[in-house]
């Protein structure tokens, strides 16, 4: 496995090369981004710094205006986090746990994200971290539930707990102030694991329903769309009755869901395919239509095909545009809705952790981004709001943002980064 990792590490880095020489210089962002035409890849770039972590004091940078410190520490590789009403706040830590490779380009898949340690023995478990001082760090840890199936999305309603594992979604009892929930659980909706593995969830305002991101199996229909039938979509469950069904789908793996107050309508950030270029196609920030077909895995940005898939010209026909292009590769993961006033400098939008890219020449993403809205739609560029996760000679990676939500005080943001196990708040500067 070392040999598989360092030939890995020499032939990528040599195709990235090669091709990073005829990449374009700009990024495919906004609502009506540049896409350049499809390059196939014969051999997937592969590309991924070392997980270096965060050492000698060093941090995250911020914006002008803003200040960070490490909320909570020690994690085993956090990627989401969910703020009960009393303060207390919730972190999922679960890994991608690979199957036996199948392919050598498997392999060299595999050995590409080992380094950054995206993949291996999954924690499993939902901790809960309570700052009982209110000074912005978390005295008090606790294990909330254990022993789960690579957990992601959390949501409470009521007094009932839903847990967003791989292969469904849990319910539990729940008494405000607890730190540890009872039992195991209720099984509601099942899901197919593997392939994008993560299920986030998000809650209805009205809380009668849960909504779930559940990512394709593989890159474009590659074991056939039987093998990816209920996946690639958002699902929609309704608590009263138990029903689930399909809300939204042709979302090749959308992650995270936020709702945007003016127009109510729900919003996700979806990871698009790869094999096409550095900035093809680009990942993006949309609202979700009730029935709505999203292009995957026929088309793109709209009706651009990918000619790789086999056609059906009624579904690309059906294809909406999404709403605002966030560059090409940059793994968009993390999403909440930021009120103005929550930070300074910085008005009201959707907040975007990008977790980075893998699979392209340059690498992209590797910060915590925003994207201003009006009249509940992106009215903006988007801005920085935290950065330096990378080297600069790109090989080594301090951090990987991934999930993002407001915190308790309402005047913070906490990130979740699962290189340096580390859940990040972000505040205005003293």
């Amino acid at each position: 496995m070392d040999f598989i990792a360092k030939a890995t590490a020499l032939v990528g880095g040599t195709v990235a090369y090669v091709r990073r020489r005829g990449s374009p210089s700009f990024q495919a962002f906004g609502p009506e981004p540049d896409i350049p035409e499809a390059r196939k890849q014969g051999i997937m770039t592969l590309k991924m710094p070392v997980a270096e972590g965060w050492k000698d004091g060093r941090v995250p940078i911020c914006a002008p205006g803003l200040a960070v410190n490490a909320f909570a520490t020690g994690l085993d590789h956090p990627r989401w986090i969910e703020v009960l009403p009393n303060g207390d706040v919730l972190v999922a830590e679960s890994k991608e746990q690979a199957g036996p490779p199948k392919t050598l380009m498997d392999h060299a898949a595999q050995a590409t994200m080992r380094r950054v340690k995206a993949i291996g023995e999954s924690a499993n478990r939902v901790t809960l971290w309570r700052d009982a001082d209110g000074d912005g760090m978390a005295e008090i840890r606790e294990v909330f539930v254990e022993n789960q199936n690579q957990p992601f999305g959390m949501a409470l309603v009521g007094n009932r707990f839903y847990l967003g594992n791989t292969d469904g979604i849990k319910v539990f009892d729940y008494t405000p102030g607890d730190t540890a929930l009872s039992g195991s659980g209720q099984t509601l909706v099942e899901f197919k694991p593997h392939g994008h593995w993560t299920r986030s969830l998000i809650v209805s305002s009205d809380g009668t329903k849960i909504y779930a991101g559940v990512g394709s199996l593989s890159n474009i229909g590659d074991q056939g769309l039987e093998a990816e039938e209920g996946r690639a979509a958002i699902w929609e469950l309704d608590l009263a009755s138990g029903k689930a069904r399909i809300f939204a789908s042709g979302l090749r793996n959308a992650v995270g869901m936020a709702w945007e107050p003016v127009t109510g309508k729900l919003w996700t950030v979806v990871n698009e395919r790869d094999g096409l270029g550095d900035e093809t196609p680009p990942d993006y920030l949309t609202s979700v239509e009730e029935g709505g077909f999203y292009g995957w895995p026929f088309c793109y940005w709209g009706k651009t095909l990918d000619d790789r898939v086999p056609q059906d010209p009624a579904m690309v026909a059906k294809a909406i545009t999404p709403d605002f292009a966030l560059g090409g590769h940059t793994a968009s993961l993390g999403l909440c809705w930021m009120p103005e006033g929550t930070l300074p400098g910085f008005g009201s939008g959707m907040v975007i952790g990008q977790h980075g890219s893998w699979n392209r020449s340059k690498l992209s993403g590797y910060k915590l981004i925003f994207v201003p809205f009006a009249n509940g739609a992106p009215s903006g560029p988007a801005q920085d709001i935290l950065t330096g996760f990378l080297s600069e000679d790109e090989k080594l990676a301090y951090g990987r943002p991934v999930g993002v939500t407001l915190g308790p005080d309402g005047k913070s943001l906490l990130m979740a980064d699962d290189v340096g196990d580390i859940i990040w708040r972000v505040s205005g500067a003293a």
